[in-house]
Order: C-alpha cells, then sequence, then structure tokens
C-alpha cells in the first residue's frame, strides 16, 4: 500500500509536538531571565532573589535581572506573574504573604495562585520571634500569656498589616492561648519595630532578621521563636514558642513559582539549579548572615505546600475575622 503523504504529515506533527518541551529545556535559557520580587529591595525576598539570580547567571551563561514589584501587599507582582508567558524566562518569589495568605484573605483577586501557578521550588524559610518592648515585664511566654489573660486587650501588638507575617503569628498565638491583644498596623517591619523599641507598642512577631540587632543591643527582648526548634546559633537560650504552646509554628517561608503552563522540563532544569545554588556553602553563609535558612524541594512539593497553606490560613482567617485593610 502506497504511504498517504497527509497522514505521514499529520505523524511528523504530533512527532514534533512530543518532542518541543524536550527541545525547549535543551535550549533553554538563550536569552535573560526575569525574577520578580512582589517586595521592595532590601528584605529577604529580595535577597534571595539576587544572590540566587547571581548563581542562576554563572550556571547559565545568561543574565538574570531582578524586577521588584511592590505593591497591594504582593498582589500588583502576582497579576503579572498570571498573565505573563509560560516560557520560564519570567519567574517569581513567592513569600507566602502572597501565594498562600492573600488567595484566601483578598476576597476577589483577578487571579487564581493554583489555577495560574505553579512552583519551582522552596528556597528557605526566615523564624520570626516574638519580642517585646522595654516596659514589657514579662520575661518568658507563659508569663505574657498569664499578664494578658488578667488583663485582656491591654496589650498592643506591631504588624505589617492585614494579612502579613507578623499579623497571622499573632492571631495564630491569641488563638492557641485564649488571649486578647490588639493590632497596631504598620507599612512594614521596619516602622513597627520603630514603635516597639519606644515602647508605643508592647509586643511584635517579627522576622528574626529585623529583630536581631536591637535584641542583641538590649534594647527589647525576645521570649521565643515562632518555628519548631531553636535558634541556638542565633538566639542562644531563647526557647520555641511551641514549649509553652504546645504545636505552635508560624514562619516565613519563601519560594520560587512560574506560570501554570511553563513546561515541565524547563520546570525542573530551573528547579536543579536552585537545588544546586542552595546547597553551595557560601550561598548558605550569606543567607545565614540575613537570618534565612536555606530549604529546596521538588516542584511538586512546593506546588502542594501553596496549596495546604492557602487552606491552613483560610481557616485562620475565618475564625480571628480577619478583613484586608
Amino acid at each position: 500500500m502506497k504511504p498517504n503523504p497527509r497522514v505521514w504529515a499529520l505523524a511528523a506533527a504530533v512527532f514534533a509536538a512530543a518532542l518541543c518541551p524536550q527541545i525547549q529545556a535543551q535550549e533553554f535559557p538563550s536569552k535573560p531571565i526575569h525574577i520578580v520580587v512582589p517586595l521592595p529591595p532590601g528584605g529577604s525576598n529580595d535577597v534571595l532573589a539576587r544572590l540566587l539570580g547571581q548563581k542562576m547567571s554563572e550556571a547559565f551563561g545568561q543574565p538574570v535581572v531582578v524586577d521588584n514589584k511592590p505593591g497591594a501587599a504582593g498582589n500588583i507582582a502576582t497579576e503579572f506573574m498570571s498573565r505573563v508567558e509560560a516560557d520560564g524566562y519570567t519567574i517569581a518569589v513567592a513569600p507566602n504573604q502572597t501565594v498562600a495568605v492573600n488567595p484566601v484573605l483578598y476576597p476577589k483577586l483577578p487571579f487564581d495562585v493554583v489555577r495560574d501557578l505553579q512552583g519551582i521550588s522552596m528556597m528557605g524559610r526566615v523564624p520570626m520571634v516574638l519580642v517585646v518592648s522595654s516596659k514589657v515585664t514579662a520575661a518568658s511566654v507563659n508569663e505574657l500569656v498569664a499578664q494578658a489573660k488578667a488583663a485582656p486587650n491591654k496589650f498592643t501588638y506591631a504588624s505589617a498589616g492585614a494579612g502579613s507575617p507578623q499579623h497571622m503569628a499573632a492571631e495564630v498565638f491569641k488563638a492557641m492561648t485564649g488571649t486578647k491583644l490588639t493590632q497596631i498596623p504598620y507599612k512594614g517591619s521596619a516602622p513597627a519595630m520603630v514603635d516597639v523599641l519606644g515602647g508605643t507598642v508592647d509586643v511584635m512577631f517579627c522576622p528574626i532578621n529585623t529583630a536581631l540587632p536591637h535584641i542583641r543591643s538590649g534594647k527589647i527582648r525576645a521570649l521565643g521563636s515562632t518555628g519548631t526548634q531553636r535558634l541556638d546559633a542565633l538566639l542562644p537560650g531563647v526557647p520555641t514558642i511551641a514549649e509553652s504552646v504546645p504545636n505552635y509554628e508560624s514562619d516565613i517561608w519563601i519560594g520560587m513559582v512560574a506560570p501554570a503552563k511553563t513546561p515541565q522540563p524547563i520546570i525542573q532544569k530551573l528547579n536543579a539549579e536552585l537545588r544546586r545554588s542552595l546547597e553551595l556553602p557560601d550561598v548558605r553563609a550569606k543567607l545565614a548572615e540575613q537570618g534565612i535558612y536555606a530549604e529546596t524541594s521538588t516542584a511538586a512539593e512546593f506546588t502542594a505546600l501553596i496549596a495546604a497553606d492557602q487552606k491552613r490560613w483560610a481557616a485562620v482567617i475565618k475564625a480571628a475575622n480577619i478583613v484586608p485593610e
């Protein structure tokens, strides 16, 4: 039987389409990569982007450009990412606030993180620490809980706004201890810390890199860290909050995401490079200096973490009746 040219053409097209993702991955990257950061320069997200971007550039032989797109609690950057071309050349730093908290805090966002984005890898965690101003007499978590229960709403706590890690950590603490603390929201950790240092606000759940210099100077006191393990290298002798409030945990995690339709071979190539870079001793040392603990994952594990944390924070937001500012 004589071969039908149309059949052969169709078969060739199907074969070419099947090979396309693999060919794309082999050629990737052939031009600069852009890393979108949803927050201003200088913070943990920016530090991770620039440090890992440098390593990626060295490994791939292409420039890696960091684009800071702050605003609307990170929603501007996330919406941007939901609309960019899914080719691996635009990826984004993804802290839990923007991909796990915001989607369940803001009722009418023009994007769906689970539908529009996919994980590349975890990159690190930033523990927080419960600190009190010099005017607070409590010397331990248990003492603070006892004092707060004796005088409901007397104690104030500083946050970086509704849905911020500081806010969510405090709400989990309140729910698990049965205490009532009054939130004083600020536009970021830095201005919040100023008022804690001045004694205007009593309490703060603060990223360790912001709090550490002031703890060491003695201007504020650390009562407990928010993770599951003590931070003895940075805060010797300071217990975890969970040692007084069993099962308490609320830290900041940061990963990397791409548009949902990015070909899997490209995702895997980016994942492999991030994981390689995060295992380098110089990278881990530089991150540790900033209070960032390097952590990696598979792409699927990070995607699953985003979905699981959305469910977790949805329950907290509903129970505490938290609304956007």
